[in-house]
């Protein structure tokens, strides 16, 4: 008999007939249902049906699994689906679950599982209904109502196969940036390691930066497409940097990564700036780096003569030049105990052929950055004025020659 018992308890009959009486009595006043559902969660028990109770605002009744309507109960005809589609009317809805959820605090857990089920039933609905669950959904996110975690359900492969989530992501994104802006977007989906999974909207085929970037931007969200490809991009350079450590790690010869670093920049299209940025950390985080300040240095410049061959292949324009001491002085400064080792750093990569002097003259005089710029420019100073004699003797020595 327990399990009568139970049945009946977990039945949600009696729920469901009375929110749809409610929602058929208020109607399409959105004001008036917010009041009305914050009334009946002191009488209803939200916390057991809170999966029927989110069905019901959403679809007009009970779900079942796939996204049909049971049939078998009473439903309602004022509910997310049969709304206008447009925006303002999401708007509405949205505010209507949120001051729900603000009011009953436990039901945000609930809330959420309930977006990612919808999301997984998307076939169930019809196009105009997942338009507006995509616009409700996207204005939830820019809200901070739901975490973008929900948004792994759109990367289920039936739904990916069909393009329905990426028709679905559309409109997803052009609600939340139209509430917040693309910043908004990119900052939740960081948060939850999403940031690099967009090109999973798309089968495994379609995957890539240009199919991405055409089928956004024609949709109109440019930005979007524009924050994917730079994702894409550090995503790359961090790899080839991975790449690069394990190479130098094992002491493959530098000729040999050479090439394979003159291969990589060619197919991420990468400037040779970027390029000696990735190859300066590759180098220097290829070290276990000593604690002590005297023995630091003396144990650079040993690593940096060893791999200055690969350094010196990468900065054949003067800008790459300026790019690499941008690099030291900024790695200098982050890693306290390289303080004192920059000049000889740089001296060492004079000799080695890697920095011109003229690299050096601009950095001094206008182009290095603030960080430890005192320290470092009275450290340079007796070899730059070394340089600057060296320059007007050798142009004294030519005008002699002529």
């Amino acid at each position: 008999m327990a399990f009568k018992y139970e049945k009946e308890r977990f039945d949600p009959t009696q729920f469901q007939e009375s929110i749809v009486q409610g929602l058929n009595q208020t109607g399409t006043d959105l004001e008036a249902v917010a009041k009305f559902l914050d009334a009946s969660g002191a009488k209803l028990d939200y916390r057991r049906y809170a999966e029927t109770l989110f069905d019901i605002l959403v679809a007009g009744g009970m779900l079942a699994p796939g996204g049909t309507l049971s049939d078998d109960m009473t439903r309602t005809e004022f509910c997310l689906f049969t709304a206008q589609e447009d925006l303002e009317t999401m708007q509405a809805y949205a505010q209507v679950f949120n001051k729900l959820i603000r009011r009953y605090k436990y039901l945000e857990k609930g809330f959420e599982e309930e977006i990612k089920k919808l999301l997984l039933f998307l076939k169930g609905f019809t196009e105009s209904e997942r338009n507006k669950l995509a616009m409700l959904t996207g204005i939830l996110l820019a809200n901070g109502n739901i975490s973008a975690s929900i948004l792994n359900s759109l990367f289920n492969e039936n739904l990916v196969k069909e393009g329905v989530s990426a028709a679905f992501a559309v409109k997803l994104f052009k609600s939340w940036i139209n509430e917040k802006d693309i910043n908004s977007v990119a900052g939740s989906l960081r948060k939850v390691g999403m940031d690099n999974r967009l090109m999973e909207l798309f089968p495994a085929n379609k995957r890539s930066c240009e199919h991405f970037s055409k089928y956004f931007t024609d949709a109109g969200l440019k930005e979007l497409s524009d924050f994917a490809r730079n994702q894409q991009s550090i995503g790359a350079r961090k790899e080839l940097q991975k790449e690069l450590q394990e190479q130098m790690a094992r002491g493959d010869p530098q000729k040999e990564i050479i090439a394979f670093t003159r291969e990589e920049m060619k197919k991420a299209s990468l400037s040779e700036q970027a390029m000696i940025g990735i190859i300066w950390t590759s180098v220097m985080s290829s070290v276990e780096w000593n604690k002590k300040e005297e023995l630091v240095t003396e144990q650079a410049i040993k690593h940096l003569k060893q791999y200055s061959p690969l350094l010196k292949a990468f900065t054949s324009q003067g800008l790459s030049e300026l790019s690499l001491l941008l690099k030291i002085q900024e790695y200098c400064y982050d890693n306290i105990h390289f303080m004192k080792a920059f000049q000889k750093i740089v001296v060492l990569l004079y000799k080695a052929d890697v920095l011109s002097e003229e690299a050096i003259l601009k950095w001094y005089t206008e182009a290095h950055v603030a960080k430890g710029k005192s320290v470092f420019l009275e450290q340079m100073k007796k070899f730059v004025e070394w340089l600057k004699n060296a320059e007007e003797e050798s142009e004294s020595e030519e005008e002699e020659a002529d």
